[in-house]
Order: C-alpha cells, then structure tokens, then sequence
C-alpha cells in the first residue's frame, strides 16, 4: 500500500486543490455581482488507521465547501428609488415568478426595479414580495406566516385619487361681535324657545373648505359663523333705546315711576328689584334691593344668590340694551312687574321707551333641548367640557354648507374665557366635526369628514385663518415608486398624493450559511439553515433597510489571490508528488 497510497494520496490532493481553485475563480468572477456571498474551502484529512504502529498507510485529503453568508458585503448608494440594501441579518423574500407554488427563495440582491407587469424584479429576475398594507395602514394579522405575502404589484391601469377623510382649520372669531339674539329673532320673541340665525341673516364670517370626493373632484364646503346670545334664557330691551351706566331709571325711561318695581324669579328664588329716585334711597317693599342708575340694576341681578344655581348675568349691550340672561343653559326664569305697592309699572310689559320686555317672558330651554332640535349636536359638534357655566358670551352658530347652498349641519360653539374651545375631546384625544355620509349628488360614494376644530379660539380683534389643511387629492397619475427606510414601498402621482401599497419584511434564519445556494444570489431553506423568521426591519434581530443603496459582494480580491497563489503551489507540489511516486514505481518495474 504505500507507494499506491501515496500516489491516491497526491491525486486527492489535486483534486481538492482544484475544487479550492474553482471556488476562488467563482469569488473572483463575481467580485461585482450585487449581494453576491463568497465561498471557501475548508480541508481535513482522512486518515488509515493500522493495527500496528510500526507500519503507516497514507491517508487522503477532503474538501468542503465553506459558505460565508452572514458576511456583510459593503453598501453603495445609487440612484435608483427602488434600490434597497440590508445593513445587518435577514433576507428579502422572493420567487422565480409571481405563482403560488413556486417555492420561496431568499436574496440579499436588492437592485429592483419594475417589469413590464408592473412587478419589482431585481437583476437575477426573482420577485420581491411583501405584506399589502391596507386602507388604514395595517399589515395582515397572520403577518409571520409566509402565505400572508404577496408580490409587489407597483402597476396602477389607471391614476389615484384620494377622498377627503380629515382636515384642520385653526380660525379665530372676534369676541367683540355683536350677539344675535337667538330668542328675537325669526319672531321667536316670547314663543318659550330660541330659533338660529335663517340663512337672510348675515353671517359674522365665512369661510370655504376644498376637499375631493371619491372620484376625484373638488368640493367646496362653506362654514359660517353668527355670534349668538346662545342656548340660554334671556331677555333684550326694548330695541332703538339705548342706555348707559350711569343713566338714571326714572326719567330716562318712560312709564317707570318712584316705587315702581320688578321680580325676577329663577330655581324657586325671586330677587325684587325697586326704582328709585336716588342712589341710596331705601325701596318701600321690604326686601326689595332699590337701585337708581342703570349701572346700579346690572350690579343688583349680577351679584344676586338664586339658590344652588349658576345665577343670572346682566349687561348692555353694544347697542346699548340691557340683557338679562340666565348663566347656565339648564335654568329658566321669569321677570314681571311686582304689584305689591305702586300697581303695575311698565318696567315689562308696558311700551314707549320702557324695557319692555314683552308679556311673556319666560323662556324655557336648555342645551339637551337645543342639541335634540338643532343639527343634531352630540354626534356632529363636540360635547362641551363646562356644562354648568359655560362663558355667556362666548356662543357662536355654526353652519356647514354643501356646494348647492343646502345646509349639511348646524349647531353650537361655545369658548372658554381664556379664549379656549369649551369642548370636551373624544374616546381618541380628538374635537372634531364628525360630518357622516356627505352625498356630493354627483354620483360619488357618500363620504365621511372629521374636520379638527381644536384650534378655534375667540379673541378680540380679525377674523384670522391661522391655518388650513386637508388630506385627499384630486386625479393624479402615477409620477413613481420608491422605498422608504422601514421598507414601506410608495407609489408617487402627479397631485402630489402618495399612497403605501406594501411593507417589505426580512426573513431571518438560525444559521444563514447553512441555506442551500440557487442561482442568481438566491437560496433556499433546509434542515441546516433553520425554519424561517418574518421580521419588520430593525426588530427581532432582522437588520436596517438602507433605500436607494445596494449591498456589494464580499469578495476581498486581494485574499482571493492569496489563497490562489496558496493553491497553485500545493497544486504543483501534489504534481511534484505524483510524479515522483510515478519514478518510484518505474524503478520498482525495472528490477531483475
């Protein structure tokens, strides 16, 4: 055996160092392949074992084919918006063509970009698949299951529009307007109920809101704004009289006498209110607050006590009429002429240049009411935050109208002192107008619009859009397709929308480099690689997507040709073996 077994052992030696030398011109042909993961050679030795240790059969040499897939290759950015590197572990999932049985393959390839069907292939001709990503912008629940990937389709027949679903608006109102009277007005005087501006009563302000329905048109919902007394009862004087503060009662009013006196009763307690002749005066009713001045009657409701209630609030105008109102909108009252000494006075229901406030004058309404009849409130306009005290003047009607001029909804703001909305946020954080099946009457589906007023405020001063936005757009066409960092893949369109279509994933596996090698920088799984893993990039392991960038190969030239070099002298020197072996044999056969 031993010239034989080292002639077998020289011949293993070459053949090993040839299948070393292919797998080193193979690295080396695919220097610039993209993703492109080299090989090595790994040798052992296969060694006889003799029973006596005074004799010795050579052995052979093995080789292995060494894979080094988890070796990150270096990245160069390019040009292209749906080139796509991995910075770190994992794969993009991809097939040979966009059909169900055909078995999943893994790349790190990523120089995609779109066939004529509009699927992203990259150089090799694989599929990239992802996740679809729906209307709302989820993934599929069952998202770690490969059956919940699809191939990315980029292909748009037509162009995209997009409906109006949110806007915002930040607007402030000018607090010093003049109130409508929501109880005078459209003949509700004395009728035990408030009525809204109609539409021949000018708006305060106007403002036009475009969004696009589903079909892609524009659409332009108008808002205006009334400042209104709002949903509490109250009374005005006598229009055309205008008063002052310091204004004496007797004197300045006509058919008010000294003595004269009036009752306003709220939550069971009556506060009696007598005219007198001069400040300090003492009333003749017992009980009865005398005041002189005009000034001096808005004090006596201002600071009177009506029980548990929120109380009554008085004022002038800026006509310069008095008004009465109750400060919570879930109180009523009532003020009439006191007969207990002087008769009937024409404090109320008297004419000529009196308050006059009419014969009937007690108003029944509060807010529950008001949202039932108006527009209704609760499930368009937000709730209010402060119920009991709402800012008496702060109410503004609000109504949203559609192209046509018809009225979509209407109803009550009411803001804060400071200026603030008085409106209580929803189960989502948010204050919105939450406008329900809008019909176009062009055909379109019915759309919902949740319209963000949070920031609506009232101050004194312009009428001033601070700001305006809304998403949706009209018909675009498809301009491009890009992929962003998180592997979100975007088409672009030339209204400037864009729209998510899928997410792509990184497949991750307990040992890449022991996946089987396809053609064209592909794999495929095994018993060695592990059971793949879906992972969203940058989690569970998986590596950072780098857009725009491709992943080289991570052949180093200048250790391939060491290791060349290395094997083209073990070559010889197993030639030189087999050669010397061949003259051993030679002189063997020419012995006598």
């Amino acid at each position: 055996m031993g010239l034989f077994g080292s002639l077998f052992t020289g011949v293993s030696g070459l053949n090993a160092e040839s299948q070393a030398t292919a797998m080193i011109a193979n690295n080396i042909s695919n220097t610039n392949t993209i993703g492109f993961k080299r090989s090595e050679a790994s040798f052992s030795s296969l060694v006889t074992t003799q029973s006596r240790s005074s004799e010795f059969s050579p052995g052979t040499v093995s080789v292995t084919r060494l894979q080094r897939v988890d070796q990150q290759g270096a990245l160069q950015q390019t040009s292209s918006s749906t080139d796509v590197a991995i910075s770190g572990n994992g794969f993009f999932p991809v097939k040979q063509d966009a059909l169900e049985d055909q078995e999943f393959l893994y790349t790190r390839s990523g120089s995609f970009s779109e066939d004529s069907q509009g699927l992203l292939r990259n150089t090799a001709g694989f599929v990239l698949y992802g996740w679809p990503i729906n209307q709302n912008g989820e993934l599929p629940a069952d998202q770690g299951d490969l059956s919940s990937l699809q191939p990315l389709d980029v292909a748009f027949l037509g162009g995209l529009t997009r409906p109006t679903t949110e806007a915002e608006l930040a607007i402030n109102l000018d607090e010093s307007e003049a109130q409508y009277n929501t109880v005078n007005i459209a003949g509700a005087e004395g009728a035990g109920g408030i009525s809204l501006p109609t539409d021949d009563i000018e708006a305060h302000f106007t403002r036009g809101l475009t969004v696009y329905d589903s079909v892609g048109s524009a659409q332009t919902m108008t808002m205006e704004f009334r400042k209104v007394t709002g949903p509490m009862a109250n009374i005005t004087s006598r229009n055309g009289v205008s008063l002052e503060g310091d204004d004496n009662i007797i004197g300045t009013l006509t058919g008010i006498d000294d003595g004269d006196a009036i009752d306003i009763t709220m939550g069971g307690d009556t506060l009696t209110i007598e005219f007198v002749d001069e400040s300090g005066d003492t009333p003749t009713i017992g009980g009865a607050t005398g005041v002189a001045t005009v000034q001096e009657m808005l004090d006596a409701i201002n600071g009177a006590t009506f029980g548990t209630t929120a109380g009554m609030e008085a004022r002038l105008n800026s006509s310069g009429q008095l008004v009465v109102k109750a400060a919570s909108p879930d109180e009523s009252f009532d003020i009439a002429d006191n007969t207990t000494t002087n008769g009937t006075s024409d404090a109320v229901s008297g004419g000529g240049d009196t308050f006059d406030f009419g014969d009937d004058t007690t108003i029944t309404v509060d807010y529950t009411d008001y949202e039932t009849t108006y527009g209704d409130q609760t499930s368009v306009f937000p709730d209010l935050s402060n119920t009991s005290t709402p800012n008496t003047q702060g109410w503004w009607e609000m109504r949203v109208k559609l192209p046509n001029g018809s009225t979509l909804t209407e109803g009550l703001l009411n803001f804060n002192g400071d200026g603030s909305l008085n409106a209580a946020s929803d189960a989502d954080g948010n204050i919105d107008l939450e406008l329900d099946n809008i019909d176009w009457g062009n055909g379109s589906e019915l759309q919902d619009v949740n319209i963000d007023i949070e920031r609506f405020s009232q101050f004194a001063g312009n009428y001033d859009v601070i700001f305006s936005d809304q998403n949706g757009a009209e018909l675009g066409l498809r301009t491009g397709v890009e992929i962003d960092s998180d592997g979100i893949v975007s088409a672009r369109f030339s209204n400037g929308a864009t729209t998510a279509l899928y997410k792509i994933p990184l497949v991750t596996f307990a040992n890449a480099n022991g996946l089987n090698e396809k053609s064209g920088t592909a794999y495929s799984e095994n018993s060695t690689s592990g059971e793949e893993n879906l992972r969203e990039a940058g989690s569970g392991g998986a590596g950072f997507l780098e857009p725009s960038t491709l992943e080289g190969s991570n052949v180093d030239l200048a250790d391939e040709f060491a290791k060349l070099i290395i094997s083209q002298r073990t070559f010889s020197a197993n030639s030189r073996l087999v050669s010397t072996v061949d003259e051993m044999t030679q002189e063997l056969l020419r012995l006598r």
